[in-house]
């Protein structure tokens, strides 16, 4: 007699939504806080295990829980998250941290994901985006907000993004034509200084002589055909 086929489940298979996603909200405002929590709590799979107003509760409570997830904003009381993110990643490597923000800003979402953040979510579509996000966090993927991912892609391309203020001055006098003495007198640095990070420039940016850095400078607006 033929064995009667076992149910999907019971294969070894283990489903996603089998799997609790537990999560601690980090935003100074209580009413935000208890707007995210009953629209997580909503879904069977993600459950909030702790909130905090201020970035040193944030950190206290990723130590002590061990949350799969942390939701936090930018804009709390004590935070610096282009450092706070490293810094809670290291204390709790499994915690994956999305951030939630008002902020729109693309610069901010690519440098807070590389940074360490695994999710970049804006407030006003929390309702839509923030539980896809923290399952996609959870999972060990990254999740950006619809709005800002072709603009963080553009801001990838960009040529000019790795450079320092500084640099971009330095590429800018350099394509209008001044001299290593005249550039060292208005970034205030000796001319073997400018001569030193003129070289580093160039390879910097790929080029090998001047002819080119005009033609580069131009092609990425940092100075108009004709020197201006």
């Amino acid at each position: 007699m033929a064995a009667a086929a076992l149910p999907r489940r019971q294969t070894g298979a283990v489903s996603a939504a089998a799997v609790e996603i537990t999560v601690v909200l980090a935003d100074d405002h209580n009413v935000i806080r208890a707007g995210l929590r009953a629209m997580l709590e909503a879904d069977p799979d993600l459950r909030v295990i702790g909130e905090a107003g201020d970035a040193a509760a944030a950190a206290k409570l990723v130590a002590d829980r061990r949350p799969t997830v942390l939701v936090l904003d930018l804009q709390m009381p004590g935070a610096e998250p282009r450092t706070d993110i490293p810094r809670l990643r290291e204390t709790s490597p499994e915690t994956a941290i999305v951030v939630l923000t008002m902020q729109s800003d693309p610069r901010t979402a690519r440098d807070l994901m590389r940074a360490g953040a695994a999710g970049f979510v804006l407030k006003q579509a929390a309702e839509r985006n923030l539980g896809e996000a923290i399952r996609t966090a959870a999972a060990g993927g990254s999740y950006v907000d619809p709005r800002l991912g072709g603009e963080m892609a553009k801001l990838e391309a960009d040529p000019l993004d790795d450079l320092s203020e500084r640099e971009l001055e330095l590429l800018r006098l350099v394509a209008l034509g001044h001299t290593n003495r005249e550039i060292g007198e208005q970034l205030f640095l000796s001319v073997r200084a400018i001569e030193v990070n003129r070289a580093k420039l160039l390879e910097k940016i790929g080029v090998e002589s001047r002819p080119e850095l005009v033609r580069f400078a131009i092609a990425n607006r940092v100075i108009e055909p004709g020197g201006g």
